[in-house]
């Protein structure tokens, strides 16, 4: 699979308000994320949709991102700190080979892998750890980028989601993405 890493430097870009007019974070978890839950945002970047996330979790509730790169990792905590939502965050610097996400077995509700599954050099592993860190029933949603991932690399990653325990719900509409939910089984 992928070699490529977005380059740090583009997280400003990715985080900023211009690409609120691209994607609506808010109407894109509205239907997924509630007060309470236990969220996992694999490769958040600069933070982009962790701070909606942190906001409709609350307090009671938690996000786990585990990011590869550090300047990424230290501007979302940045970001998240002017909010007052770090407390929420649970932002983890991890290697490229895995989420580092041992300790959360069966506690995650949801996960959100925005424009990311294409970038990791293992997906069916990633399928695998978020599988075993979600709970019977969570929710995954992933939306790649269509401009980068093409329908067929697509198609594969879906299969390597279902070998991994999850089935296809439904595939939402977000604007220029493919995408899938999916509910863990078991």
């Amino acid at each position: 699979m992928s070699k490529h890493v977005c380059p740090w430097w583009l997280g400003y870009l990715l985080a900023s308000p211009l690409r609120g007019l691209q994607y609506k974070a808010d109407s894109i978890l509205a239907p997924y994320v509630r007060e309470g839950m236990t969220v996992l945002e694999p490769g958040p970047g600069m933070g982009f949709f962790t701070v909606e996330l942190a906001r409709r979790v609350g307090p009671s509730g938690r996000v786990i991102a585990p990011e590869i790169q550090p300047k990424m990792l230290e501007a979302l905590k940045r970001r998240l700190a002017k909010r007052s939502l770090l407390e929420r965050v649970d932002a983890r610097l991890v290697r490229r080979e895995s989420l580092g996400v041992d300790d959360l077995a069966g506690s995650v509700d949801f996960t959100l892998a925005f424009a990311v599954v294409h970038e990791l050099p293992a997906p069916d592993r990633f399928f695998a750890e978020v599988a075993k860190a979600s709970k019977p029933g969570a929710s995954l949603l992933m939306a790649e980028p269509k401009g980068h991932v093409k329908p067929s690399l697509f198609e594969s990653e879906l299969k390597m989601a279902s070998h991994a325990g999850f089935e296809l719900v439904d595939q939402p509409a977000v604007r220029s993405s493919l995408t899938a939910r999916f509910k863990r089984s078991g």
